[in-house]
């Protein structure tokens, strides 16, 4: 069966134009009260762990753990999602969640040593909801064969950064001008609240994928390599904040002025900010393949010279290009999912993809800590610089991998798969001059444009 979605290619499907889908507005705002916590959650525990143990060794520890925890269970909370649906995964999962941030709260408080710490913060990290990844498989759903779906990734993705810098900056509010367990505190109501809201839009929801019921071949996103790849990339992103988390806070600390580290962490969600908005404006005339790279390329440089930066001024006008670089590849990371995976494992990619955001931020949490109290804040700088210039290179070797043609070949054999086997005799029988018509459709002219020019322009697509 064959649908197409026409429009006029010179109309550009904006972000109003999206938020006018029927029932988005539903699952859009309490999806982002349900995973603003996420952007709390690291930058809590280590202001906290931090004024408990006064260490940011120790503090990186715990939250390394956390991380860790996260990115190794965001897959299976995938898995689980794509075959048994959103809120039977929710609703036990933000219980336990809101549960386990609490205790390590409470343990922080009564001085329990760092072991204790990691310990308490495993349960943390495995239970934290995937409720960006379901956010986006509701408009992959919502949307399928629309040409807003690129401007819905961009959308996610500006949701995501959103996440990512505003959670640090209320976080670092609430720890340094209310209480230091404030910001867990907030994160795990939050969590429950908001992770219950979403959950009861079950309207929106995607159809489940377990193979007992659709009779459907299950895909794992993993077998995929372009996800692999992308998997090197975002833990370079991850190691970014992890490093920019920790070493923005000592160097407050060294100027004497550690609330200086909620208005440093604020520029740096400015330009985040800004180039995300801007992408997903932007009519590109290049491929995803092209443009993250060279996001890429734009982020490794600006990461390279944090560590120079020698006061408030300058720290925070380097932060603010750091900022605009990460959404370029972020971005163009998370659009290129809707290339590469079949939507069976889409929800599982989304999570592999935030779950290396984690697992990096987690890493680079801990060596910034450790450098930072050895030698100071600058040493800590050298983290997001090392950790970007490792990615672009694993990046520019395997980007072969991230062809814009190989999704579109992996669909075309599912299909074929599926489909049953067309006689010969009928192929024989149809005329040339058919045969001629069928080549050169204005669908399959178009489809070949779509994947000629790249992704991010919003042009008639064919869903087959």
């Amino acid at each position: 069966m064959t649908s197409a979605v026409t429009s006029d290619t010179s109309a550009r499907p904006g972000y109003g134009q999206l938020l006018r889908t029927p029932g988005a507005l539903g699952f859009v705002l309490p999806g982002f009260a349900a995973r603003l916590p996420f952007g709390m959650l690291t930058i809590s525990i280590l202001l906290l762990v931090q004024h408990t143990t006064g260490s940011y060794g120790s503090a990186g520890i715990v939250a390394a753990v956390t991380g860790i925890s996260m990115a190794l269970s965001a897959p299976l909370m995938g898995i689980f999602t794509d075959r048994f649906g959103q809120t039977a995964v929710l609703l036990p999962v933000v219980l336990a969640h809101s549960a386990a941030v609490t205790g390590l709260a409470a343990l922080a408080l009564l001085d329990a040593p760092v072991w204790a710490l990691a310990l308490a913060a495993v349960p943390a990290g495995a239970s934290v909801p995937q409720v960006g990844p379901m956010v986006r498989a509701r408009w992959a759903a919502t949307l399928e064969g629309s040409p807003l779906l690129p401007t819905a990734a961009a959308f996610e993705s500006v949701t995501d950064e959103f996440t990512f810098v505003v959670g640090p900056v209320l976080a670092t509010a609430l720890c340094t001008g209310v209480h230091p367990a404030a910001g867990l505190v907030t994160e795990a109501a939050l969590t429950l609240l908001g992770g219950l809201l979403f959950a009861a839009q079950r309207a929106s929801q995607p159809k489940t994928h377990a193979p007992s019921v659709t009779g459907e071949k299950r895909a794992f996103a993993l077998s995929f390599p372009g996800l692999r790849v992308l998997i090197f990339a975002f833990l370079g992103i991850g190691a970014v904040f992890g490093g920019m988390q920790v070493s923005l806070a000592a160097f407050s600390n060294e100027m004497g002025n550690p609330g200086a580290n909620g208005l440093l962490y604020g520029v740096f969600a400015a330009g985040n900010m800004i180039a995300g908005i801007a992408m997903g404006a932007i009519a590109w005339k290049i491929g995803p393949r092209r443009r993250l790279i060279l996001g890429y390329i734009g982020l490794t440089a600006a990461a390279s010279v944090l560590w120079a930066a020698n006061s408030m001024i300058l720290l925070g006008a380097l932060g603010l290009v750091v900022g605009l670089c990460i959404a370029p590849a972020l971005i163009t990371g998370y659009t290129m999912v809707e290339q590469l995976i079949p939507a069976n494992a889409r929800t599982e990619a989304f999570t592999w993809l935030t779950g290396s955001i984690a697992f990096g931020q987690a890493i680079a949490v801990i060596l910034a800590g450790r450098l930072t109290d050895a030698h100071g804040s600058s040493f800590g700088f050298l983290v997001p610089m090392g950790a970007t210039a490792l990615a672009l290179t694993a990046l520019l070797a395997l980007r072969a991998r991230l062809a814009p043609t190989a999704p579109s070949r992996i669909v075309n054999a599912s299909a074929q798969e599926d489909a049953p086997a067309a006689p010969a005799k009928t192929e024989s029988k149809a005329p040339a001059t058919a045969r001629a018509t069928t080549q050169t459709t204005p669908s399959t002219a178009s489809r070949n444009r779509v994947n000629e020019r790249g992704m991010g322009h919003r042009v008639p697509v064919t869903v087959d």
